[in-house]
């Protein structure tokens, strides 16, 4: 007599590849050695219970090298005038805990990530650290599976995406974050002073100064009087972080 055909293995089997297929699809690579796709994949508390034997934690070892080597690069050959300290503070912004985490989210890793029984009912999947050390894991196992080019093309991407979403952000909230500091500092708040005027009505371009604790600190020009003030404001941001 055959035994029964155990048909929830077979879905779960499916799903499970169906997951992998996805997942390197959206990274841009596509493992020659699943193997390491696997246990970038595997968390110590899945190892545990199962008996796997091996988890990501010598795979994010490497790939937390191989993205601060990589980000260093790129930072190096886009931003030719930047100094070191520059490079450095833009780099521990792009590689920082949370930007990882948001670059693992994106890409749908904490879907795929196998976690023991416990680790899933607390949260696991959405744990900041937890994302970014799975993605750190996966840039390593690339790197094991393939070599240096095709890490660097997904890591260039990521740094690309961060970069985009820094400088929206930083230009949309710069005037709040001014407020922000010049508050914490006990000063009255900014003023922004149109200075000047140029072109015609329909393309006018505006030149704004921005004031406070007495002198001036930043100015800006824009198509509007809002965008030049964010510019002036920026500046002023720069000027007291530096």
């Amino acid at each position: 007599m055959n035994p029964p055909i155990d048909s929830t293995a077979d879905s779960t089997c499916e799903s499970t590849v169906e997951l992998t297929a996805a997942l390197e699809q959206r990274i841009g690579h596509s493992f020659k050695r699943r193997e390491l796709l696997e246990m970038a994949l595997t968390h110590r508390s899945f190892a545990n219970e199962t008996g796997f034997g091996v988890n990501y934690e010598r795979l994010e070892f490497l790939g937390d090298a191989v993205l601060g080597l990589l980000t260093a690069e790129w930072l190096y050959l886009r931003n030719p005038r930047m100094t070191e300290g520059e490079l450095s503070k833009l780099k521990s912004q792009l590689v920082r805990t949370g930007a990882l985490a948001g670059h693992a989210e994106r890409l749908g890793l904490g879907e795929a990530l196998r976690l023991g029984v416990g680790e899933a009912r607390s949260g696991g999947r959405s744990k900041v650290s937890l994302l970014a050390d799975v993605l750190e894991a996966t840039l390593g196992a690339i790197w094991l599976d393939a070599g240096v080019e095709p890490v660097r093309a997904v890591v260039r991407e990521m740094l690309e995406y961060g970069v985009v979403g820094q400088e929206a952000l930083s230009r949309a909230d710069s005037k709040t974050r001014l407020q922000e500091a010049v508050q914490a500092r006990g000063w009255e708040l900014p003023e922004y002073r149109l200075v000047a005027e140029e072109g015609p009505d329909h393309s006018k371009l505006f030149h704004i100064e921005c004031w406070f604790d007495g002198a001036l600190h930043g100015s800006g020009k824009g198509k509007s009087k809002k965008q030049a003030q964010q510019q002036a404001a920026a500046e002023a941001l720069d000027g007291l972080e530096g």
